[in-house]
C-alpha cells in the first residue's frame, strides 16, 4: 500500500508538471526595435486622430504602425512616416531612425514617385481619354524609374539596419469595378487606376525581393472594401481634401494592420 500510495503521488507530480507546460504560456521575448517608414499610406492619413507633433506628416493613432505597436510593446519604436514621402525624401530625412539594433523596420513608398496625387486630380477633373493617359503615363515611370529608385532606398535601409527583418507594404486597389457608384468615374476609368495601382505593387514586390525585403500585399485583404463596394475602407472625394483616397481608420484597422501582423 506505501509503493502504491508513492507511485500515485509521483504521477500526480508528474502530470501537474506536463499540466503546467500544456497551459502555461511562457514569456514571450521583447518586440524588437521597430522604425516605421514610409509615405501617408503609413503614417494614417485618411484615419484621423492625427499627432500635432508631426504637423504635415499626419501620423494618426489609427495608422497600422502605431496599433501593431501598441499591441506588441517593441523595445523601442521611431514612427518617422510622412504623408507626402517619396524614395528621396524617405532616404534623406527618414532614415536617420535606423541603425544596427533595429530589427524590424515596415515600409510604403513609390506612389508619389509617379506623381500619384496628379493622376488623380486628372481622373478626378478632366475626361476619360485624359485620364487613362495619365495613367499610363504613370505606369512607364513605375516601370522604367522607379525599380532604380526603390533599389538604392532599399540598398540604404539595409546598409543602415544589417539585422533587421524589412516589410514593405503595397497599396489597394481603388475601386470595386460595377459597384454601387453612380456618378462620378466612368467604369473605364476605374479599371484604368486599379490597373495602375496592380503594376505599382507588382514592380515594388519584385525590387523588395531583390533587396531580400517580405512583400506585404495589401490589395487582396482590401477586395471588396473598394471605392464603390458599398463597405469601402478608402475614402473617395472628401474633405479634408489632402484624406481623399487614403485608407479609412477602417482600412488601417482592418486592412493593414492584420495583413502586417500576420507577415511578421
Amino acid at each position: 500500500m506505501r509503493i502504491r500510495r508513492l507511485l500515485s503521488a509521483t504521477f500526480t507530480l508528474l502530470l501537474a508538471a506536463v499540466l503546467s507546460f500544456a497551459f502555461v504560456s511562457p514569456a514571450s521575448a521583447a518586440a524588437p526595435s521597430y522604425v516605421a517608414l514610409g509615405d501617408s499610406y503609413s503614417s494614417g492619413v485618411g484615419a484621423g486622430s492625427y499627432d500635432s507633433a508631426s504637423g504635415d506628416c499626419r501620423r494618426s493613432a489609427y495608422a497600422y504602425p502605431r496599433l501593431w505597436a501598441n499591441a506588441n510593446s517593441p523595445a523601442s519604436f521611431s514612427f518617422v512616416a510622412c504623408s507626402g514621402a517619396t524614395t528621396a525624401s524617405v532616404t534623406s530625412s527618414q532614415l536617420g531612425a535606423l541603425s544596427s539594433t533595429t530589427g524590424l523596420v515596415s515600409i510604403s513608398v513609390g506612389g508619389n514617385d509617379v506623381g500619384f496625387a496628379d493622376v488623380m486630380t486628372d481622373c478626378v477633373l478632366w475626361s476619360t481619354s485624359t485620364c487613362v493617359s495619365a495613367v499610363n503615363a504613370a505606369i512607364n515611370e513605375v516601370r522604367t524609374i522607379l525599380p532604380g529608385n526603390l533599389d538604392r532606398l532599399y540598398s540604404q535601409i539595409r546598409s543602415r539596419s544589417p539585422n533587421a527583418q524589412v516589410f514593405v507594404l503595397g497599396y489597394p486597389r481603388f475601386y470595386q469595378l460595377n459597384g454601387t457608384c453612380v456618378v462620378g468615374m466612368t467604369e473605364t476609368e476605374r479599371a484604368a487606376i486599379n490597373n495602375g495601382a496592380d503594376v505599382l505593387n507588382s514592380v515594388i514586390a519584385q525590387r523588395a525581393a531583390a533587396a531580400g525585403f517580405t512583400f506585404v500585399d495589401i490589395a487582396g485583404p482590401f477586395t471588396g472594401h473598394g471605392i464603390c463596394s458599398g463597405s469601402s475602407w478608402l475614402h473617395s472625394v472628401t474633405l479634408p481634401v489632402y484624406e481623399s483616397y487614403h485608407p479609412t481608420r477602417a482600412g488601417q484597422t482592418s486592412g493593414y494592420l492584420p495583413a502586417f501582423s500576420a507577415a511578421v
